[in-house]
């Protein structure tokens, strides 16, 4: 009874999908024949258990079973979890779960009978597949694919606007009608948004403002279709943002505002900032400052700061503390990008006071013209004054003013600029030179004791100089012409211009004339201030003159009219039949050079020549230096080797001792003391010509015994003992002085150095001393 009801329930309990199933699993089929004879087969291939079954174990499955009807057969499983959870009576086929089976875990098994006899072990039928199914229940609790969700919605968003969108899985049979349906619900936050079936989350109101609630954190609910089995739920939480939109306009925080600014700022620079409060995100404000009814519109702007949202007051031109002190307005601050469809009116507009207090400040004189210009004939320097400058004292002081020439182009004392603003030219203007003077001027408060202001001001002063005819027309070129010496008269030898330094203005116009009547040239006028030089007479003849200087006289039509006499230098040339030059005499070229330039050639011509001539001097002092070594190594050599001693005491020409003779008497003592021996002469005979040279040898020889201690002095017998012939100083041997009676005192010897030591000691000894060679 136990059994027939568990089949009972496996094949009425299944839902509609699985009976027809089970009906033609089972041959239940409604054209089924049942009285048919069948095929000896199995019977079954498929079998349906519930899950999670709460029937006491085990659990009964189906029965299998052979037609054979042998009753030796013996039925075996093997396959999925034979003989484990699944196990057949091998007698009667009935086959059972010894396990509670979970569908989420495994929904089918798949087995295999085995009907053989029971004594031979050998197959009465085929090996049959079958499936066992198991039957779901609605047994799971749906579960979010996460804890947490996120979504976002513009604020003031209109009703059901789609924020994110949750999910959640339920893990039972989603073929078994209710098993696997999820129903969501908000169970926290439902009055500011909702959900529906597929789990899609909305708002439920259109009121949602981010500046009073900017974020919301609802709980949501997923449960099984009620009615079924469990019927549990499970929940989370979603946090939802509201992005801002531009619905709020700027409002002041302060009802006026007070600025203080000096008279001089700069236009463009900023006076001070309006501060005002969006409640919008920054990328939704766009702050707007406007004038209530334009006043002082045109002096002042407002320029909102994009990072800020502040408003910039700015000067659109110069302030004037002496015109206006004080400025006084009313700004509105406005959001012209507003969403009108969100816009939330909150009482009157934003408008605030503005007060603009003008400091003064010392400003710098101000010119009547920002700019002057003046014209003065050339060549004039009138003791009036050209014009006047002239600048003011902005301020309430009003001060006076001191002018100063700061800068004059071109540069030159040409032009003067007084205290008093007065312009003076003094010196007279060349157009030629210069046609424009420009000066820069600048202007100063003269503060208490004749102190000047630190700040100044400039303006710009331009003389134009006027033309006067003060310069004679010239020839335009350096011409070259040439001439055939057999060119007929009419011949056209070249074609000349005029050139005037004065201005060249519409009208002006040059007589060209000859100076000369008696030419053989003549002049032709082109009436466009050019003329012809052509032939007059012809035959030139090369071998009386081959350069002939014409003189041209250019005169303008100028008040008053100038002239001026030009060269015109023409080289007679001889030309081949076709008239081709094939030989000229070339004319001298004038080249014109200013005193300045001559000044400075001379100068350079000057410094080499005194430059060459030092370095002559000197290279010839040198080789007399030379000449006289050479041969005071012969005299030292001949008087050594021959011991000359002159032509005895009789030659008096040989030597002029008158100085030394009124040394001994009158007992000098000079410095110099080798200047006595200067007019000592040798005779010819020994090479040496003239008092000079000895002189000279003797300053050589000084010099020498002066720088070198270890030299034989040369101020010794072998020189001084040439005495001469006849000498009327007598001998000046030390041997006889030695033994003279003469009363001379030769101390002043030793005066006179170093150079005259042996001497001194030689002659100053006491007739007693004996000598020693």
């Amino acid at each position: 009874m136990k059994k027939f009801i568990i089949l009972f329930f496996l094949i009425l309990a299944p839902a509609s999908a699985y009976k027809e199933d089970f009906k033609r699993k089972l041959n239940l089929s409604p054209n089924n024949n049942i009285h048919k004879r069948l095929k000896r087969d199995w019977i079954w291939n498929q079998m349906y258990i519930l899950e999670e079954n709460n029937v006491p174990l085990p659990h009964y499955v189906g029965k299998v079973t052979s037609s054979a009807g042998n009753k030796n057969a013996k039925y075996v499983l093997e396959g999925e979890y034979a003989n484990t959870i699944f196990k057949v009576h091998e007698n009667t086929g009935d086959v059972y779960a010894y396990e509670k089976l979970d569908r989420e875990k495994k929904s089918e098994y798949k087995l295999t009978a085995f009907c053989i006899d029971r004594t031979t072990n050998k197959s009465l039928e085929k090996p049959s597949t079958f499936i066992i199914k198991v039957f779901d229940v609605n047994d799971n609790v749906p579960v979010f694919v996460q804890k947490s969700f996120n979504g976002s919605v513009p604020e003031m968003s209109p009703v059901g606007t789609s924020v994110t969108k949750v999910t959640a899985v339920d893990a039972d049979d989603p073929t078994v009608a209710g098993h696997a349906t999820v129903i969501y619900k908000v169970i926290q936050g439902e009055h500011y948004f909702r959900v529906d079936e597929f789990g899609v989350i909305s708002t439920a109101t259109a009121d949602l403002d981010r500046e009073t609630q900017s974020t919301y954190e609802i709980v949501v609910q997923a449960k099984d279709s009620p009615g079924f089995h469990g019927g549990d739920s499970s929940t989370a939480t979603v946090t939802i943002t509201l992005t801002d939109v531009n619905d709020n306009f700027p409002t002041f925080q302060q009802q006026s505002f007070h600025f203080k600014v000096p008279e001089n700022v700069r236009v463009g620079s900023e006076v001070g900032r309006l501060e005002v409060e969006d409640i919008d995100e920054p990328q939704n404000r766009n702050t707007k400052y406007r004038f209530v009814r334009e006043h002082y519109g045109d002096t002042f702007e407002i320029i909102p700061n994009a990072v800020t949202n502040e408003g910039i007051i700015k000067p659109k031109k110069p302030l004037d503390y002496e015109n206006i002190k004080e400025y006084k307005f009313n700004v509105e601050a406005t959001d012209p990008t507003i969403n009108m469809r969100f816009f939330k009116p909150r009482g009157p507009k934003s408008i605030a006071a503005v007060t603009i207090e003008v400091l003064d400040v010392d400003e710098p004189p101000v010119f009547s013209k920002p700019s002057y210009v003046y014209t003065i004939k050339e060549n004039l320097s009138p003791k009036n004054p050209l014009g006047t400058v002239l600048a003011i004292d902005p301020d309430a002081a009003k001060r006076k003013i001191r002018y100063t020439l700061r800068r004059s182009s071109p540069s030159g004392d040409y032009v003067k600029v007084s205290n008093n603003g007065n312009i003076f030219i003094s010196k007279p203007l060349d157009r030629e030179t210069s046609a424009w003077h420009n000066l820069t001027v600048a202007a100063q408060e003269i503060i208490a004791d004749n102190k000047l202001s630190d700040v100044e001001s400039h303006t710009q002063v331009y003389i134009q100089v006027l033309d006067q005819n003060d310069n004679p027309p010239e020839l335009a070129y350096p011409y070259e012409p040439k001439v055939c010496e057999n060119a007929a008269p009419g011949k056209v030898i070249i074609t000349i211009s005029a050139t005037d330094k004065d201005e060249m203005l519409p009208g002006v116009h040059f007589n060209y004339s000859l100076a000369t009547e008696d030419s053989n040239f003549t002049l032709v006028d082109n009436h466009d201030n050019t003329v012809n030089v052509t032939v007059k007479y012809g035959q030139f003849n090369r071998e009386l003159v081959k350069i002939h200087y014409l003189p041209i006289i250019i005169s303008d039509n100028g008040t008053p009219e100038l002239n001026s006499t030009n060269i015109l230098s023409i080289s007679v040339c001889k030309c081949d039949s076709n008239g081709e030059f094939t030989f000229c005499e070339e004319a001298a070229k004038q080249v014109g050079v200013s005193i300045q330039a001559l000044v400075a050639i001379f100068i350079c011509i000057f410094t080499i020549l005194v430059i060459t001539l030092l370095i002559i001097l000197r290279k010839r002092h040198k080789k007399d230096l030379n000449v006289l070594r050479k041969n005071v190594a012969e005299i030292h050599e001949q008087l050594v080797t021959y011991d000359e001693e002159g032509g005895g005491e009789m030659d008096t020409t040989s030597y002029d001792v008158s100085v030394l003779n009124s040394v001994r008497r009158n007992g000098m003592k000079l410095e110099a003391g080798p200047r006595l021996y200067a007019q000592v002469r040798k005779p010819t005979g020994n090479g040496i010509s003239g008092t000079g040279e000895m002189a000279i040898m003797i300053e050589v020889k000084k010099d020498e015994a002066d720088n070198d201690g270890d030299l034989l002095p040369y101020d010794t017998l072998h020189i001084y003992g040439y005495e001469g012939a006849e000498s009327i100083a007598e001998s000046l041997s030390s041997l006889e002085s030695g033994s003279s009676d003469s009363d001379i005192d030769y101390d002043f010897l030793n005066d006179w150095g170093p150079r005259f030591k042996m001497l001194a000691e030689l002659y100053g000894l006491e007739p007693n001393e004996d000598f020693v060679y």
